[in-house]
């Protein structure tokens, strides 16, 4: 179990508003995306569930949820999901993210990221790797706007000397 991992489930244990302390924890842990009103409404090894509203300071001209907000929620649940399995030794990196945008959004926004357990291995054992994330991003229609693909790496941490 990585510090990630630890960290959550201490938060877990809290009895009400996890998901508010989870997002409130985690966006100290990438502050871009504690600025961003990101919630973090699941969060385990196998699967990261992030969420947006549809709020004025995120939408675009046509008051929808902007390309690049949407983007970010694409970004964070895909790094979160392989962050809670990549050993404290090892960095993470997103490699590739290539978005294709088929369809206006309606209301909120919500990335579903899953790795499976033959992923999760992977990610435990090589001292490096490539990995392409599934990821589904969803509006309050269940329609799906965007079409995404996610490539995170790891990499072993440099060690200064």
């Amino acid at each position: 179990m990585n510090r990630m991992s630890k960290m959550i489930q201490m938060i877990d244990k809290i009895p009400v508003g996890k998901t508010f302390f989870r997002s409130k924890v985690l966006g100290n842990v990438v502050p871009f995306t504690g600025n961003s009103s990101l919630k973090f409404e699941k969060i385990e090894p196998e699967e990261v569930i992030i969420s947006l509203n549809n709020n004025r300071s995120v939408q675009n001209h046509i008051k929808q949820v902007h390309a690049c907000a949407m983007a970010l929620v694409i970004e964070t649940a895909t790094g979160f999901v392989v962050g809670m399995n990549v050993p404290d030794d090892k960095i993470l990196l997103i490699k590739e993210m290539n978005l294709k945008y088929v369809k206006r959004s309606l209301g909120k926004v919500k990335a579903t990221a899953s790795l499976t357990q033959a992923q999760i291995e992977e990610i435990k054992s090589e001292p490096k790797g490539d990995i392409t994330v599934p990821v589904t991003l969803t509006d309050d229609e269940g329609k799906e706007p965007v079409k995404a693909e996610v490539i995170w790496a790891w990499r072993e941490k440099k060690t200064d000397k």
